[in-house]
């Protein structure tokens, strides 16, 4: 029987929210309170809830990412009204870009002065609606356990994203029963996980009719923990796979069969895998422009098969022949049974094709000729030194792409990076959140001087939080990704992406006064050596910085807006694929 009223406890919504909170399995929060908030931080004194106080709301939000994505729960960020729920804003748009499950606590002025422009008040419902995949305005005190309760169950199931919970401060300073039923009614939101058995049919028939299929795999296959069904699949029908930039991990790059990462900076035999094909088998991926190029070029002679848990996203970029809705992990499972029943045809000359291109056109850099570090060869050593079962996090930038191409992807679930949304300033508080998370693995974040100026206070929350990540900055004193745009399309005209600062910041000062230990290298001699120093210490922070080329660049790169049977493999230098014969 349902209890009444009267025997449930009273508590304030303040008590009510920490309660939710522990209840739906809260161990760390992410957050600063302010005055609208503040009512639910006195509860919090005493919770079981690890609360890490951030130096930016940003910071908060990229660290509940990282959080989330390292351990596969649900991060937590916690601000009060006006400038502090507005600084979530960015981290929301890449974790709804990304999908990340997180939500984000916001405080609200008292009810009575929502729209009248009071002190600190912003509309953050009505600014975070495109950007989340669901929010509440809370006003009553009694809704607080069911909004947070939905909150969690929303933001984790069906394709992941953020959702934010706006409270009322006098929603949580006023007193009511705390009803907390673990029955959910959520009328209206039914995520399909359990792919149509009819489509998966239709999927293996169309891959047993292919001469050149490719699996195109993205992050939803990351998303769903269904890297063991993905390999189990190419073993029993071995065809050649692509991960995009946020499924790297997902399958292991050393595989004969894996192509390589597909996309602006994509390798050539990935980029050509995806051209040539008559056949995409794309799962957990959105056909995204940095993928795809000019969409109407892209795949002219593939027939599609595109699995996803987000039925919006079949068929909104390109036309797709068998559409099938659901979890990744259930569909390839599926897939699987399918095939066992087919008679499977022979992809070797495919295949050979493929790696034909992968040996010719492998990935690689010139060294540097202004006496500055080779960027690829320190991120090479980073991750050679490191190893497979380190965490790696990225800025966005040159260094991310150059990241994704040398380090080690032999395991999946140790990359994090910013794709949809691109957000400079991602990497230090993400790692900030994935060391949290997984505190017994070694977390590098791979940063530039450009991004890593913009949310670099956070080391600060890592030296007082015990939190020791290890950041690497590649530093090369320019705003590098905008720079190669203007060295390529802009005749070398460089506005406004000298970063002038050889000198300012002092790196590793910096990293000092923020509580780290500063390290530096400016020759190849002192890359190993400031690595394997940073690898030592475990107690606090570590900062190195190293010293690059400006002018290094990343290739391929198929430039916006073109096809990507234009890329090209160096500045002058298109690979000769259109010549060889399949």
């Amino acid at each position: 029987m349902a209890k009444q009223p009267a025997d449930l406890p009273i508590m304030t919504g303040a008590q009510a929210l920490i309660a939710s909170l522990e209840r739906c399995g809260v161990e760390v929060a992410f957050g600063i309170p302010g005055g609208a908030i503040l009512p639910a931080y006195d509860p919090l004194f005493d919770s079981s809830i690890r609360h890490i106080l951030v130096r930016h709301e940003q910071g908060a939000g990229h660290a509940a990412e990282g959080y989330a994505i390292a351990t596969g729960r649900v991060g937590v960020c916690i601000a009060t009204s006006g400038p502090g729920a507005t600084n979530l804003v960015t981290a929301l748009a890449d974790a709804a870009l990304d999908s990340v499950p997180i939500v984000a606590i916001t405080g609200q002025v008292n009810s009575s002065f929502i729209g009248t422009d009071a002190f600190q008040e912003a509309d953050i419902r009505g600014i975070t609606m495109p950007i989340t995949k669901h929010n509440f305005l809370i006003k009553r005190t009694e809704d607080i356990p069911e909004a947070i309760k939905a909150a969690f169950y929303i933001a984790s199931t069906g394709r992941p994203g953020p959702v934010l919970v706006d409270i009322s401060k006098d929603a949580l300073a006023e007193s009511a029963p705390f009803d907390y039923d673990d029955e959910l009614i959520l009328p209206g939101y039914k995520p399909t996980t359990q792919p149509h058995n009819r489509q998966v049919k239709e999927a293996a028939k169309l891959i047993c009719k292919a001469k050149r299929p490719v699996l195109y795999i993205g992050g939803g296959v990351i998303k769903a923990r269904a890297w063991q069904e993905l390999a189990d699949l190419v073993d029993l029908v071995d065809i050649p796979v692509v991960t995009t930039l946020m499924a790297r991990g997902a399958f292991p790059d050393d595989h004969p069969l894996h192509m390589g990462m597909p996309g602006m900076h994509g390798s050539v035999s990935a980029v050509g895998a995806l051209q040539k094909s008559d056949l995409l088998i794309a799962v957990g991926t959105r056909f995204d422009d940095r993928v795809t190029g000019r969409l109407d070029s892209f795949a002219p002679e593939a027939k599609v098969i595109h699995a996803d848990i987000d039925p919006a996203e079949i068929g909104k970029n390109r036309v797709v022949d068998v559409p099938v809705v659901g979890d990744a992990k259930v569909f390839l499972s599926a897939l699987i049974e399918a095939l066992r029943h087919e008679k499977l045809p022979d992809y070797q000359s495919w295949v050979d094709y493929l790696q034909g291109l992968k040996e010719r056109y492998p990935v690689g850099w010139s060294e540097s000729t202004d006496g500055g570090l080779t960027p690829q060869y320190v991120i090479k050593r980073i991750g050679e030194i490191a190893g497979g079962d380190a965490i790696y996090v990225t800025g966005v930038g040159q260094h991310q792409m150059w990241a994704a191409h040398f380090l080690p992807f032999a395991k999946p679930g140790r990359w994090l990076t910013s794709g949809g949304a691109g957000t400079m300033g991602y990497c230090v508080p993400a790692a900030m959140g994935a060391k949290v998370g997984m505190p017994d693995r070694v977390v590098w974040g791979i940063d530039g001087d450009g991004s890593f100026q913009m949310t670099n206070q956070e080391l600060a929350t890592c030296a007082l939080n015990n939190i020791p990540i290890k950041i690497a900055i590649i530093n090369n004193n320019v705003l590098g990704m905008v720079r190669q745009w203007q060295t390529l399309f802009y005749e070398g005209r460089y506005s406004n992406t000298d970063l002038k600062s050889e000198s300012v910041p002092n790196f590793p000062l910096l990293a000092e006064a923020l509580g780290c230990v500063g390290l530096k290298a400016t020759s190849v001699e002192e890359v190993d050596e400031v690595i394997h120093k940073a690898m030592a210490i475990n107690d606090r922070p570590v900062v190195v910085e190293f010293t690059c080329s400006k002018d290094a660049m990343v290739w391929p790169m198929v430039a916006a807006g073109t096809s990507n049977d234009e890329i090209k493999i160096a500045r002058d230098m298109a690979p000769a694929w259109e010549e060889e014969e399949l």
